[in-house]
């Protein structure tokens, strides 16, 4: 009996913790300023005015480049990046209100700062040196890969292959 007045009591217990626990904050897509919950603004917006007792959160869209990307209780909008080419970038999609710049490196570059879909910061391709050849083109995001030429074959660097020493060249 004493045991089935303990569960009966934890049960109890549990049952107005998860009912406090539902109705204490805001929802979702709400926040919560001077005790009251205000709906969010939408991504490409930012709050103009606070909720009041009285009326709803008044939300204006993001000035020009700048951005949100999801519902928010911001008062100012995120700047928009710049595709700096002194790093090595260039605009792969440009700035919206809702979406940030998406930067990409310039042909000849890869990326060696990435940032979710994009990148901050690129550099050159390396240069294969002479007695080495290019084994794997580099790419927006991986360098070029150099590997040495084997005996009795050479490249000047800008081969995807070594070539072969021709017979003059062996008797000098």
């Amino acid at each position: 009996m004493l045991l089935l007045r303990t569960i009966i009591s934890i049960v109890g217990i549990v049952m107005v913790a998860n009912f406090e626990l539902c109705f204490c904050g805001c929802a979702r897509a709400e926040y919560e300023i001077n005790g009251e919950c205000c709906p969010m603004c939408a991504p490409g917006n930012r709050v103009y005015w606070h909720c009041t007792v009285d009326s709803s959160t008044t939300c204006v869209a993001c000035p020009a480049s700048t951005y949100t990307v999801e519902p928010n209780k911001l008062t100012t909008c995120f700047s928009c990046t710049v595709c700096d080419a002194v790093q090595g970038l260039r605009v792969l999609k440009a700035c919206t209100r809702s979406a940030d710049t998406i930067c990409e490196p310039h042909e000849g570059f890869h990326c060696i700062q990435p940032n979710k879909r994009s990148c901050k910061l690129a550099v050159e391709h390396s240069k294969c040196k002479p007695g080495k050849y290019i084994k794997q083109i580099g790419t927006s995001f991986a360098d070029t890969v150099c590997a040495d030429c084997t005996d009795g074959t050479y490249s000047n660097g800008s081969l995807m292959a070594c070539q072969p020493h021709s017979k003059k060249d062996r008797l000098r």
